[in-house]
């Protein structure tokens, strides 16, 4: 019997396109290739994971070891809990204040744009005695408020903050220690450097922008938050629940959570951690904005220090312009280069799949597209 070759035509490479789209986002190509590799028969159980029952001690060994290279990259010792969610970021703007606040708590939250309104709006339907405390909303949200000058109210149960905002293009680049736990979404920059975990409670992230597929959200939580979690929850939205059943309380999204496993380990093994990982994007980021800083057909009106390293939001003098550029882009095989639907203009996502070679292939073309107008 004939057996079909599992490689892949010559001309799969060939036809692959530049990747900046904002999430599902471009992952690295050493993973796809591995991934290829596994498809059929993963470690030898003649089996794909997709195939494999989440009870299979080889899926409990992937998420176990997802977590563990998680706290290891990150330096975050025993006092931090790393669980596998579904429901995206979207289900942690409620599971949030449920386990962390009960009716009537204070919560405070800083308001940064559409990712940050979307929290404060789900948190808003639970009863809680919300604050914004912060808001970039005067400034058209072109950079994040000051977080050693807010003022957080007494007694607040957490602060809640995104990290990076993919829509508008800003980023906090620290987290200074506050009287109340911080709680971070993290969603467009977990993983993409290292990052000081020392005054942060609760880190999530839905993974399909830095680590992974989309169907499956990290979450990181500081131990001590645990005791503060009320025993009224329904079984499923308690943050203890699937901590004590390791992610696998029902049937987890096993692919998704390869795929991190697979991206963890490429951050660890391959790249050599979060410390080189970081400046690799660090470079991709002042690639891109040293191109638009400098040619007047380009313009990114967030403030300096408050850009963000991941998505890059810029704007060309007319919308006929901007129309034409995502259209000669995508000619060129350079994707995902409009700005979000809110928001319009461009936007370009630079996360850890994306290569510095992707960004100075969009650079060129940018130049070239300004000699032309």
């Amino acid at each position: 019997m004939q057996v079909t070759s599992l490689l892949p035509p010559k001309n799969i490479y060939e036809d692959r396109v530049v990747n900046f789209y904002a999430g599902p986002g471009a992952l690295p190509f050493p993973v796809l290739e591995r991934v290829r590799a596994e498809l059929f028969n993963f470690n030898g159980t003649g089996m794909s994971v997709m195939e494999i029952s989440h009870r299979n001690p080889q899926i409990q060994f992937i998420i176990d070891d997802s977590a563990e290279r998680i706290k290891r990259l990150m330096e975050l010792g025993d006092d931090f809990e790393v669980i596998f969610l579904q429901g995206g970021g979207s289900l942690q703007f409620l599971m949030v204040p449920m386990n962390f606040s009960n009716a009537g708590d204070r919560i405070d939250y800083i308001d940064t744009g559409y990712w940050a309104e979307k929290a404060i709006k789900a948190a808003k339907t639970l009863g809680r005695d919300l604050e914004i405390i912060a808001s970039s909303r005067d400034c058209n949200h072109t950079e994040v408020p000051d977080l050693n000058k807010i003022k957080l109210r007494q007694e607040a149960k957490y602060l809640h903050l995104c990290s990076n905002n993919t829509v508008v293009g800003t980023q906090f680049h620290g987290f200074p220690k506050l009287p109340i736990p911080i709680v971070a979404d993290m969603s467009s920059d977990f993983m993409s450097k290292v990052i000081d975990p020392t005054n942060l409670s609760c880190i999530y992230a839905h993974a399909q922008k830095n680590v992974g597929l989309s169907g499956v959200t990290v979450v990181l939580i500081r131990k001590e938050m645990l005791a503060k979690i009320s025993d009224n929850l329904p079984e499923f939205l308690d943050y203890r629940t699937h901590i004590q059943r390791k992610s696998n309380y029902h049937t987890p999204p096993c692919f998704s959570i390869y795929i991190t496993w697979h991206i963890l380990r490429w951050i660890e093994e391959d790249i050599g951690g979060l410390e080189k990982l970081g400046a690799i994007n660090k470079k991709k980021a002042e690639t891109l904005y040293r191109c638009i800083d400098t040619n007047s057909l380009f313009n990114c009106a967030v403030e300096k220090a408050s850009r963000s390293d991941m998505n890059v939001v810029f704007t060309l003098p007319t919308e006929e312009l901007q129309k034409q550029f995502i259209e000669e882009a995508f000619e060129e095989k350079i994707v995902g280069v409009a700005g979000h639907r809110t928001r319009g203009g461009c936007r370009v996502s630079l996360y850890n799949g994306v290569t510095q070679e992707a960004v100075e292939v969009l650079v060129e073309f940018m130049e070239k597209f300004a000699k032309k107008h």
